[in-house]
């Protein structure tokens, strides 16, 4: 029936919309995967505000601000899932459904072309990290971790992030050949998770290692999470902004030109 219908009314070229409601009737009907995604980055967040901020001391940022341990992490561990969030959507499933599940091989069988496929990828990508990342500042807000309304913004600069990481994660997994290519994911993003100024501040390096870190893109998201939640606010977040801005914007591009590349012979 819905190759019926789309062969009777046909799709509007431009529009990665179709792709994001696919997503969405798939993760109706297995919703606790859906959900589980939110736990882990709470699970770490409760267990450095119960455990860990009783052996560490407050932290002074750069205004003179003096805040707990707790809300110096908290910031980075919603980075942190906004990335992993945007990872995992933009690399395993897309594999899947480009190597095995012939999903896009389907898709570019209409109007939709391989812009659309990336731009309906990215958005639902989006909107996942988007619920996970209003549920964690809730949980921030209860547990008494954000101190400015500049928090507001907090949720936009996860989505900006996300961003970032779902178009790079899907220019590279067009790149990839087998499931053994996705340790290198593994390999990128969890050094960052440990080193992008995410459980100590970013001074604590010697100078070429915090340079090296001060360009890593999660360092850019866990600077602008850390800035809107605590209220230490400057022009430079306009900077990791952009930064982030132009990594998704190029991935995408990359991702839509690869796809056509691949599937479209």
């Amino acid at each position: 029936m819905a190759t019926l219908t789309a062969r009777v009314i046909p799709v509007r070229a431009g529009n990665g919309r179709h792709l994001v409601e696919r997503n969405f009737l798939v993760y109706r009907r297995s919703w606790v995967v859906f959900v589980s995604g939110f736990f882990e980055p709470v699970f770490y967040l409760l267990s450095i505000g119960i455990g860990v901020a009783q052996l560490v001391g407050d932290f002074s940022l750069s205004d003179g601000t003096v805040i707990g341990y707790a809300a110096f992490v908290a910031p980075a561990m919603l980075a942190s899932s906004a990335m992993n969030g945007a990872i995992f959507d933009s690399t395993y499933n897309i594999f899947f459904r480009m190597k095995y599940a012939k999903l896009y091989d389907a898709m570019l069988a209409t109007p939709l072309r391989p812009w659309d496929v990336a731009t309906g990828e990215v958005t639902w990508a989006l909107l996942r990290g988007a619920c996970y990342s209003a549920m964690f500042l809730l949980v921030m807000l209860v547990m008494g971790l954000i101190q400015s309304w500049w928090a507001l913004l907090a949720l936009p600069a996860s989505v900006l992030l996300g961003y970032a990481f779902a178009g790079a994660g899907m220019a590279l997994t067009t790149f990839m050949r087998s499931w053994q290519d996705f340790e290198f994911v593994q390999l990128a993003t969890m050094p960052m998770f440990l080193f992008s100024a995410t459980f100590y501040p970013v001074e604590t390096y010697p100078g070429w290692i915090r340079w090296l870190v001060e360009i890593t893109p999660l360092y850019q998201g866990v600077a602008l999470e850390r800035a809107l939640t605590t209220g230490a606010v400057s022009w430079t977040l306009l900077i990791n902004a952009l930064y982030l801005a132009v990594m998704g914007t190029a991935g995408m591009y990359v991702a839509s030109r690869r796809l056509g590349k691949l599937l479209l012979k």
